[in-house]
């Protein structure tokens, strides 16, 4: 409980008063005679009101409080919250409300003050925006409330415990976009592919139309009909993709807000859309996190739900991802040929393991290597060098940079493909790269 704006002006008007009567005293200017009993009798007074105002503000039922969130919260993207007052018979003139936000999510538009009529609710909104994938923990919420005379205010912290999954931001995926025309790849980056009209399963018989290859024509069809008849295809179904992601320590770099990992969450998640929306099977596989994740391949919106369950709260770990380790648990569990897709920050400390790894998968499964590049490199090899300290950060990524394409240059000659790609275009890029697997109509 602490003194009010209105109490500490009348304690400050009784003070000057009492200045007043004692330098009037010191000056020989004799004050009015009821001046003194009069300043007494004020201090007694407001000493007897703010002692009855403070006991029926420590009387004063705390409000119920109501707070409303979505059901889950979008990284980096403001969402719109509330807390609710309910009804109260004799409420306060106004409340203050600050509600308990945990320190990973930024906010706006508190605290707010609330004015209250008898038996009505009171409501108020603000924003959230969460900078960190995870859990956000609500725990309580404070409430400033006046007391009848407003003479005191008091601070209270009413429990108000919730908890709301933070998912990478989502608006960005299209569900369902990748259907067999593909109409809208162009607006989130994707090239699309021409179809190849074989290679893929076949859906039905129809008229030969202009633009068909003579591959497509059913010859007996044909003679049958004595027409021209095509055979349709669409896309092979029933396929399946692991995601063989880097939890490792490289993988906190950060370019902007985001790190390389946070970038290759929802790029993954991205084609895993896609997939499921394809029919196809995807998994995943997440090594040197701060824990171990592994979700076998599957279908529909169930396994939709439990990678974003999976994923939502996964972290990077602080020591470098064990390739082998990686492939030897991949080789375990999946032993159905699939297109792994591995993701990575690739450097030249890989050489020792990758190459390897690489070639144990390859051996069985179709093998898409993904090596995220960093940002901070790619602006020392572009700066003008000044100074000594410049001459040495761009030395350094000289040789960064060279490490790195002879890395590239191994595993291409082992006949593995490298996608050399920036954190921010992964997205696409992986969609583009799952179009080609699936018009080449090869498993």
């Amino acid at each position: 409980m602490r003194p009010a704006p209105a109490l500490l002006v009348l304690l400050a008007a009784l003070l000057l008063a009492a200045l007043a009567l004692g330098s009037a005293r010191a000056l020989d200017a004799a004050p009015a005679a009821f001046a003194a009993p009069a300043w007494w009798s004020a201090l007694a007074l407001l000493a007897l009101l703010a002692g009855g105002d403070a006991l029926a503000l420590r009387r004063r039922p705390s409000p119920r409080l109501q707070r409303r969130l979505p059901a889950s919260l979008a990284q980096d993207r403001w969402s719109e919250a509330s807390l609710r007052v309910e009804p109260m018979a004799r409420p306060p003139r106004w409340l203050q409300l600050f509600d308990g936000v945990p320190t990973e999510l930024e906010f706006r538009q508190l605290p707010q003050r609330l004015r209250l009529a008898p038996d009505q609710a009171g409501e108020l909104r603000y924003g959230l925006r969460p900078r960190e994938r995870g859990a956000a923990q609500f725990v309580c919420c404070e409430v400033l409330l006046p007391s009848p005379l407003g003479l005191w205010q008091a601070r209270r912290r009413l429990p108000l415990p919730d908890r709301r999954r933070v998912l990478p931001d989502l608006s960005r995926l299209q569900r369902g976009a990748l259907h067999a025309a593909a109409p809208g790849l162009g607006g989130v980056g994707v090239a699309v592919q021409p179809r190849r009209g074989s290679g893929r399963e076949f859906h039905q018989l129809r008229e030969f139309r202009d633009g068909d290859s003579l591959r497509q024509i059913d010859w007996k069809a044909t003679a049958r009909k004595r027409q021209p008849v095509a055979r349709e295809y669409r896309e092979e179904r029933d396929q399946q993709i692991v995601l063989l992601l880097d939890g490792g320590r490289r993988m906190r770099s950060r370019d902007g807000p985001r790190s390389h990992f946070d970038h290759s969450l929802e790029a993954c998640l991205q084609l895993a859309d896609a997939a499921l929306a394809q029919g196809d099977a995807l998994g995943v596989q997440v090594f040197g996190a701060a824990r171990d994740c592994r979700l076998a391949p599957g279908k529909g919106p169930r396994q939709w739900a439990a990678l974003l369950d999976a994923l939502h709260d996964l972290q990077p770990g602080r020591l470098p991802g064990d390739y082998l380790g990686a492939a030897a648990e991949l080789l375990a569990g999946q032993q159905r040929r699939a297109l792994v897709v591995l993701v990575s920050n690739l450097c030249e400390e890989d050489e020792a393991q990758l190459p390897q790894a690489a070639a144990q998968i390859a051996a069985r499964h179709r093998l898409l290597i993904v090596s995220l590049r960093e940002a901070v490199v790619e602006r020392s090899l572009r700066q003008t060098v000044n100074g000594y300290n410049e001459a040495l950060g761009y030395c350094g990524a000289v040789e960064h940079a060279a490490s790195r394409a002879a890395l590239h240059a191994r595993l291409g000659a082992q006949g593995l493909p490298v996608l050399d790609v920036a954190p921010a275009a992964l997205g696409p890029a992986l969609l583009d790269r799952y179009l080609q697997w699936k018009a080449s109509g090869r498993g």
